[in-house]
C-alpha cells in the first residue's frame, strides 16, 4: 500500500479535513483529541500504534476520565478518520471498547415565564445572542458565528450557513430585536474602521471562500456580527 505524503503530521490532518470541507469545530475537535491520543501513548507517532492501542485510550476516557458518551465517540471518529484518510492504515476492528454509560437525559423546557426571567438578567451582545436563539432557533455557536451578511433586514430573515449537518437554511429575524440589532451594527461598524486602521481587520473564511473572494476577509459583509 501507498504510504501518505511526508509532511507534519497535524498538517496532513488538517489538509485531509478541509478538502472534505468539514466545519472548523469538527477540525478543532479531531486535532484535539489525535493530540490528547498521541500524549497518551508517550508521544508515539500513530503509525506506529494501532486498533489496540485506541481501545486502551478510549477505555481510559470512559473509565478513568468518565467523559460522556457523545466524547468518547467524538474521539473514536477524530481516531477512525485519521487512520483511515491520512495514514491510510484502516483499522478494521477494534478490540473491546468499555464504554461510557448512557444515562437518560430528560429535556428542560422553559416556560415563556421563565425564559423572560433569563433574559432579564442579560444585556449587550449576551442578550442579543439569547434572544435569537430563543426567537429564531438558533444554536449557541450559530449566534456567534453569524456574519454581518446573514441579517435580510428588509425580508426579516437570518440566513444560518454551514449548520447543524453543514446545511444552510434560513430562519425568521425576530422583530422584537431588529431595532437592537440595527443599533449594535453601528457600535460594530465603529469597531471594524478602528481594527481596519490597525491593519487587523481580516476574520476567518473557509478555503473555499478564501480562495474564490480572496479580498472577503477584510470585507463588511464577512465580519462576524458579534466579536469578543
Amino acid at each position: 500500500m501507498d504510504q501518505p505524503p511526508p509532511g507534519r503530521l497535524m498538517d496532513r490532518l488538517r489538509e485531509a479535513i478541509r478538502v472534505r470541507h468539514y466545519s472548523i469545530r469538527t477540525e478543532e475537535t479531531y486535532l484535539f483529541w489525535v493530540r490528547r491520543f498521541i500524549l497518551f501513548h508517550g508521544k508515539r507517532h500513530p503509525s506506529e500504534m494501532g486498533a489496540t492501542e485506541i481501545s486502551r485510550f478510549l477505555t481510559h476516557l470512559a473509565v478513568e476520565r468518565s467523559v460522556a458518551p457523545s466524547t468518547q465517540n467524538q474521539a473514536l471518529n477524530a481516531l477512525v478518520f485519521l487512520y483511515d484518510r491520512v495514514l491510510a492504515q484502516p483499522l478494521g476492528e477494534i478490540p473491546a471498547i468499555v464504554r461510557t454509560a448512557r444515562k437518560p437525559k430528560i429535556p428542560v423546557v422553559l416556560t415563556q415565564e421563565e425564559v423572560a426571567k433569563v433574559l432579564a438578567r442579560l444585556c449587550g451582545v449576551y442578550w442579543l445572542i439569547a434572544c435569537l436563539q430563543y426567537g429564531a432557533g438558533l444554536r449557541l455557536l450559530e449566534g456567534v458565528r453569524l456574519r454581518v451578511k446573514d441579517l435580510e433586514f428588509h425580508h426579516q430573515a437570518i440566513l444560518v450557513r454551514h449548520g447543524k449537518g453543514g446545511k444552510d437554511r434560513v430562519v425568521t429575524l425576530p422583530e422584537a430585536v431588529i431595532g437592537p440589532l440595527r443599533n449594535h451594527l453601528k457600535t460594530r461598524t465603529d469597531l471594524f474602521e478602528q481594527d481596519k486602521r490597525a491593519g487587523c481587520a481580516t476574520v476567518y473564511l473557509p478555503d473555499a471562500l478564501a480562495r474564490k473572494y480572496p479580498n472577503a476577509a477584510s470585507e463588511w459583509g464577512w465580519q462576524y456580527l458579534f466579536v469578543g
